[in-house]
């Protein structure tokens, strides 16, 4: 018997040594994700949100390992775009309230996440025409009376951590009060209290749209991955001191655990976050989203580590072993769109940039965690 034992002992331990990772396997990998993404698809994109959600990733990418390539390949695409957004010159006719991809739609939220890369790489390189645009809308925006700018949960990645990043450069309190007066709205048409996530847009607010599941909610994840995430970049520039930090420390909180209590056994959320079966099957958007606000959160303090533990475990085997694939392509990435849609496929061929910047995203943060 006590050989059995010790035999059995010896197998797990193996097996656990065999999997176990060390950072120089994960700086690999992100290096092989970003390395393929970059040879396969031009710098030369549009500045939208699609695009500018994976160079979010790359900055990470480029912080942690200072490969110049990876610079050199954000630095083409912010010249191919004239460091701007959408481009309307006219202030008058600038638009947000409802979606668009015309160069007049400057304030849409969109149109406005490049501005995020642009203030990352004015800060590695201080050069006027890096900035100019970003100052010039942001600045804008802060300015004015409306605060109903957010309407769609991604908006609060796309746009809100705009205002603190930029805050960093400017030091400009206004940024920080239209951050907070922006949110509060957003948060008040969005949030679930009882179920501590956030609903995609005001369409999807139960009960305007039930789940097969007993008529339940419905919660997307790569919206409310959006939203966790978009926190974790606030919370990252936002000063300790901030009058506004308690309440979106306490959203961040609040919503890690409503996410934490949906992942699926196998470590990824489904579409729909309290429904598997309004669109089943592996999503990694939402998951590296969730993933990555989860592993900041612990990393900063925020978050307590060992109860985060087997979440980010789970979470990390299958971005790891099922959305990374052999050649270093991310996989089963939803397509662009606004609701669980089990019409669209998503399998190991389904690659988008945002998917990249996700991964990337949670890939770099999960380095940092890991000892």
């Amino acid at each position: 018997m006590k050989i059995l034992q010790t035999f059995v002992l010896a197998a797990l331990f193996v097996a656990q040594n065999a999997v176990a990772q060390t950072k120089q396997d994960i700086l690999n990998q992100i290096e092989k994700v970003n390395d393929y993404w970059q040879s396969h698809n031009s710098a030369k994109c549009r500045g939208f949100w699609d695009n500018a959600a994976y160079f979010t990733g790359n900055q990470e990418v480029y912080n942690l390992t200072g490969k110049q390539a990876y610079l050199d390949y954000a630095l083409q695409w912010a010249n191919y775009n004239h460091w701007q957004g959408a481009t309307q010159k006219d202030k008058s006719k600038w638009l947000y309230k409802t979606y668009g991809e015309g160069m007049d739609y400057v304030l849409f939220a969109d149109w406005q996440i490049c501005f995020q890369v642009y203030i990352d790489l004015y800060k590695l390189e201080h050069r006027a025409e890096r900035l100019t645009r970003t100052l010039e809308v942001m600045c804008y925006e802060a300015s004015t009376p409306d605060v109903d700018y957010w309407w769609w949960a991604d908006a609060l990645y796309m746009g809100m951590p705009i205002f603190s990043k930029l805050y960093t450069v400017t030091h400009d309190q206004k940024l920080l009060d239209k951050q907070y007066e922006c949110f509060r709205w957003t948060d008040s048409l969005l949030f679930d209290k009882d179920e501590q996530l956030y609903y995609r847009d005001g369409k999807y607010v139960y009960p305007k749209v039930k789940t097969a599941c007993n008529d339940g909610k419905s919660f997307w994840a790569r919206g409310a991955g959006w939203v966790l995430a978009g926190l974790a970049k606030v919370l990252q520039d936002l000063p300790k001191d901030s009058k506004y930090r308690p309440f979106y420390l306490d959203r961040f909180k609040q919503l890690a655990a409503g996410v934490a209590r949906c992942q699926q056994p196998e470590g990824y959320w489904t579409r729909s976050m309290l429904c598997p079966d309004d669109a089943p099957g592996y999503e990694t958007s939402g998951t590296a989203f969730f993933t990555y606000g989860i592993l900041w959160g612990v990393n900063n303090g925020i978050l307590p580590a060992k109860q985060y533990k087997p979440t980010i475990d789970k979470a990390w085997k299958y971005l790891s072993e099922t959305a990374l694939q052999p050649d270093g392509s991310i996989g089963y990435v939803q397509p662009i769109g606004e609701k669980p849609d089990p019409t669209r496929t998503v399998n190991a061929q389904s690659q988008a940039p945002f998917g990249t910047g996700a991964w990337l995203l949670a890939a770099c943060e999960y380095y940092k965690y890991i000892k």
